[in-house]
């Protein structure tokens, strides 16, 4: 008998804004693109993608699609859904 699963979707679980932070600053800090696309879709899902897309001014499905890993957000989808979601990135030299 086959074991039935149900799919898994991080942004139900991902309700508190430091859990959020804490996924955000950790794909930041692996430099991984498609770590931070998802991650930044995640949180999107999560704080609700419709109130994200409108605004940013970016579709919701064009939302979907490009907060992913097969995804590649321009920068300025990027730096629109920072402004949306209430996060500001600082700089810090690396040690």
């Amino acid at each position: 008998m086959p074991i039935e699963t149900e799919p898994f979707d991080a942004a139900e679980h991902l309700t508190g804004e430091a859990a959020q932070m804490e996924l955000l600053a950790e794909a930041l800090e692996s430099g991984d693109a498609k770590f931070i696309a998802v991650a930044l879709g995640t949180i999107a899902r999560a704080r609700g993608m419709t109130k994200v897309a409108k605004d940013t001014g970016v579709s919701r499905e064009a939302l979907y699609k490009s907060l992913t890993s097969d995804g590649d957000p321009r920068l300025s989808t990027v730096c629109g859904v920072l402004k949306a979601l209430g996060i500001k990135l600082q700089i810090k030299e690396t040690p």
